[in-house]
């Protein structure tokens, strides 16, 4: 049996009709997404351009969770000289700035319907987002208290990952529903959401990547004048990517001299974890994020090479002092270096020396 949203609703008979189901049965289906290989999910309020020119008309304007077919990414042909990031995406209605659209699909999976081995199994959320219930009555973590308060929607979104440790058949839908939640930093939110917007991991999601490298031979080198990131084993360059460091600012957000990312040379990646809740900050620069995929930490207690799904600014500093690179970048990165991180626990903390040199420089030519 499948069921739209909007019938889901008339079927349950609006706020009263959900509030006396079970958790698992208040899960709305998934939406229907833009068809395409390729989407965008918008993280702010943007205007759509008629070209990728600032100068240019505004054709429309789309708000946070927008999803749009994703044509191609262009470079602006003019924009203020100090923005870094040139690029732009192109819609079927007009362009929108790409930093602030995260590049998603929309693929769906056959959900378990029982676990496997009778255990928990990491998941990746494979659709632009997905809805969910808590099963807890009152928020625990700070950005669900934030949600409720100011009425935004309830969501995980495209590459986050999770813990699914049970799988129930929703009484209204017939659907298959996960219970989901965080296995490391959690706050104790229990989750329910649809089960065929997760995909399970397998062994090879998490192979490492030139095992037969010498581990010593391996180092990450981190420039952040120019928010590049590298892989080296021995001199050989073996991967490269974009990425978004901390900024020149102190705990409070004032501006400073100091790069909020530890820059020198000899940091040893100490723990990673295949998911994490983030939080951290100061009352009104603080951060609280779920979901936190493919996290390499190297410094201090939660400085990390880590996935992102909230912003597309890449080549920016913008971070609280991670440096932030694409799922995919963040995901190699984490096969690659050592210590080596298996599905079951997903998370190893090593003692000195350590596992994979991190050298993060002011700049490196």
């Amino acid at each position: 049996m499948t069921i739209s949203r909007r019938d889901f609703l008339k079927l349950v008979g609006g706020a009263a009709g959900m509030a006396a189901l079970r958790p698992f049965s208040r899960v709305l289906p998934l939406p229907e997404f833009p068809a395409g290989e390729r989407l965008g999910r918008l993280t702010a309020t943007l205007d759509l351009i008629s070209a990728p020119r600032v100068d240019y008309p505004a054709t429309g304007r789309l708000y946070p969770d927008a999803v749009v077919p994703w044509l191609r990414e262009v470079v602006a042909q003019t924009i203020d000289t100090q923005v870094i990031n040139q690029r732009w995406v192109e819609t079927p209605d007009g362009y929108l700035y790409a930093p602030y659209v995260q590049p998603v699909r929309n693929l769906p999976n056959q959900p378990l319907t029982e676990l496997p081995n009778g255990q928990g199994f990491w998941a990746e959320v494979t659709v632009p987002y997905v809805d969910f219930v808590t099963e807890n009555a009152e928020p625990a973590s700070p950005w669900l208290k934030n949600a409720r308060d100011v009425g935004l929607p309830t969501r995980l979104y495209y590459s986050q990952i999770m813990w699914v440790d049970a799988i129930k058949t929703s009484e209204v839908t017939g659907g298959i529903v996960y219970r989901v939640n965080e296995r490391y930093g959690s706050y104790g939110d229990i989750l329910w959401a649809e089960g065929a917007a997760f995909r399970p991991l397998t062994p090879a999601d998490v192979a490492p990547i030139h095992p037969e490298v010498d581990p010593a031979q391996k180092r990450i080198v981190a420039s952040l004048t120019s928010q590049t990131l590298s892989c080296y084993e021995g001199a050989t360059e073996v991967y490269f990517c974009r990425m978004s460091s901390g900024q020149k600012i102190d705990a409070n957000g004032n501006p400073t001299d100091t790069w909020s990312t530890p820059l020198g040379d000899g940091h040893r990646t100490w723990r990673k974890t295949i998911s994490i809740h983030m939080a951290g900050g100061t009352v009104g620069g603080g951060w609280d994020t779920p979901g936190v995929a493919w996290s390499t930490f190297f410094s201090g207690s939660g400085v990390a090479v880590h996935s992102t799904f909230w912003h597309n600014n890449y080549g920016t500093a913008r971070s609280h002092g991670c440096l932030n690179v694409s799922p995919e970048d963040a995901q190699w990165i984490f096969r690659w270096t050592t210590p080596e991180v298996p599905l079951e626990p997903g998370d190893i903390t090593v003692g000195m020396p350590g596992g994979t040199q991190v050298d993060v420089k002011e700049r490196t030519f």
